[in-house]
């Protein structure tokens, strides 16, 4: 029986380019994920989009004395060019500056304020005199008064990880222009959290088993030790969603409240784009399903405490004031998969300090599976991991090269040329190519458990080591020799190595979609093993914006050892992916900090 699976990724502020951290650190894996459960038969929704209304979009906006619009389209744009380049299976990215995720966003501040979880409240918010404006958090700086990091921003600070209260920054500074700024009253409306925090300590305290014991433990300990309150939903902004409330002109919903609710959101613009306006009920309606959210740990916080929030706050009303008709309860998370960090070279990646390794630069120079290969097998799922570039190089020459695609190459090779062009016919299989046979069998299980509770660098590092069992199959039953002496005794081991490697090419389909596809091709197969992305111009109240969709028609059902046919024709194959020279290292690590 199929199951329906929503994939939420984390939503990326179009206001920076994308680099390595942030791919392993939620894109790519939940591309991962999705391809295996495509691949498994199930029924996948993967969205997000583009977080267009952020503070870093303004504060970048102002810095280049262009528009927040004009920024957010350019990164955007990047974004789709990116994805696609990478292979990220998107089967909606698109954007929160959409008159679809305006409606979506105030029918959930409205279905929280009919249920009584919201409240209006005066405070004090930092003031620019000299800009005569309301600062939002992310443009005031200070020392956070719980770890005394000295570049916490207002609303979060970046290295112990808390939550802030802008107010309550010790010497706080304006990232205008340096300037010290002042408190000023103004009103605004806050999420009673403390009403909601029985419900949320429930809802984590049944995840403690199931949830990654970061994720968990941090969620809870951070509810114990200040316990929730209320937080602002509004801020004094002119860009971003505007409160639907009567007279509250000139104040947004806070970025923080809005950009999480895209999840909901992109699942109904993917429903309205297919025609079939319902169909998101099907991952947010049907308890069955299973909702699961890629992202990295610098927002835990956001994922299993604020949106459970909203989620139990909507309670039935969301439906009845988005569309006017009967309400339902909308699903919790099932899962909230976060990683840690990804470092570079030993160091903190840093935009500012151009140390990073970024995704679009990558890929104008090397190609998109060794990239894939090296963050899964890298990938920070319980601790922060370092991006190497000495280890990239020996793990793409030694591992991708030397092992996988090797062992694709030359059995490939060997058969097209010894047996014209087709898979031979082996007769009996001997007990040893059974015995191969069934450990690539047992692999589906193995490494599809592994993927299926979302422990990717296992399963990589599992398929790796099918891999290398086949190698020594070979060097076992050694074909280039038996081939001098018996044409038939080779049959059987080409056969059995050539069926193989046409299962492991499934096992590795979801972390290398490219070479397997490629693969899939030279073992003369003429249905792809994945769909297609397409880009489409959707037009919108607000603007046309661009989206990237997947189509999954075909790749549906794969995950299954191979049945490879004797006599199945097979294409001239050529080598999967490239031995790279030893200077790329001095060279790559020139190219840091210029």
């Amino acid at each position: 029986m199929s199951d329906h699976i929503l994939v939420a990724v984390a939503w990326p502020y179009a206001s920076a380019d994308i680099h390595v951290g942030n791919i392993t650190g939620s894109y790519l894996p939940a591309d991962i994920f999705s391809r295996y459960q495509r691949l498994a038969g199930n029924h996948v929704l993967m969205v997000s989009g583009s977080d267009s209304h952020g503070t870093p979009v303004t504060v970048k906006a102002d810095k280049e004395g262009s528009t927040p619009i004009e920024v957010y389209k350019r990164y955007h744009a990047d974004f789709l060019t990116l994805f696609q380049k990478l292979g990220l299976t998107y089967d909606l990215f698109t954007t929160t500056h959409t008159n679809n995720h305006f409606k979506v966003a105030q029918s959930i501040f409205l279905a929280l304020k009919e249920n009584g979880y919201l409240y209006t409240k005066v405070e004090e918010q930092w003031f620019s005199e000299s800009q005569n404006k309301f600062l939002p958090d992310r443009y005031v700086e200070g020392t956070c008064y719980i770890c005394g990091y000295e570049k916490a921003r207002g609303d979060q600070c970046d290295k112990c990880g808390s939550i802030l209260d802008a107010h309550e920054l010790i010497n706080p500074r304006s990232k205008i222009d340096g300037a010290t700024p002042i408190l000023k009253k103004t009103e605004h409306f806050y999420l009673d959290l403390s009403k909601l925090e029985k419900p949320i300590v429930e809802f984590l305290e049944s995840k403690q088993d199931s949830w990654r014991s970061n994720v968990v433990r941090q969620s809870l300990g951070w509810i114990k030790a200040e316990g929730l309150r209320g937080r602002p939903i509004t801020r004094d902004l002119d860009w971003g969603i505007p409160v639907p409330i009567n007279g509250w002109k000139g104040k947004c919903l806070y970025v923080w409240f809005e950009a999480v609710i895209g999840y909901l959101s992109a699942a109904i613009e993917w429903s309205q784009l297919t025609n079939n306006k319902d169909a998101w009920h099907s991952w947010w309606v049907d308890h069955n399903a299973r909702t699961y959210y890629f992202i990295g740990k610098d927002n835990i916080p956001f994922h299993a405490i604020m949106w459970p929030a909203y989620l139990i706050g909507v309670e039935d009303q969301f439906e009845k004031i988005y569309e006017g008709k009967e309400g339902n309860f909308l699903n919790l998370p099932y899962d909230v998969p976060a990683n840690e960090f990804m470092n570079l070279e030993g160091r903190k990646i840093s935009g500012s300090a151009n140390w990073g390794v970024w995704g679009l630069d990558f890929l104008s120079r090397y190609d998109p599976d060794p990239l894939r290969y090296y963050l899964t097998i890298n990938m920070p799922e319980s601790k922060d991991t370092d991006w190497d570039w000495a280890d990239f190089l020996a793990r793409n020459n030694n591992e991708l090269v030397a092992n996988w695609g090797n062992l694709a190459n030359r059995v490939l090779s060997f058969a097209y040329k010894h047996w014209n062009g087709v898979v031979p016919t082996p007769g009996e299989l001997r007990p040893a190519d059974k015995e191969i046979l069934t450990t690539i069998e047992h692999g589906f299980e193995t490494v599809g458990n592994l993927i299926n509770t979302i422990k990717l660098r296992p399963a990589l590092n599992e398929t790796m080591r099918l891999s290398s069992e086949v190698n020594k199959y070979l060097d076992q039953m050694a074909p280039w020799f038996e081939i001098k002496q018996d044409k038939e005794k080779a049959a059987k081991t080409i056969y059995t190595a050539l069926q193989a490697i046409d299962s492991l090419k499934t096992l590795f389909a979801p972390f290398l979609p490219f070479s397997s596809e490629q693969l899939h091709k030279y073992m003369g197969y003429s249905q792809p093993l994945f769909g297609i992305q397409t880009t489409e111009i959707i037009s919108d109240e607000l603007n046309e914006h661009t989206v990237l969709r997947y189509l999954s028609e075909q790749s549906v059902g794969r995950w299954t050892p191979s049945q490879l046919l004797p006599g199945k024709p097979i294409q001239q194959p050529a080598p999967l992916f490239r031995k790279l020279d030893a200077k790329i290292v001095e060279e790559e690590r020139a190219r840091l900090n210029k």
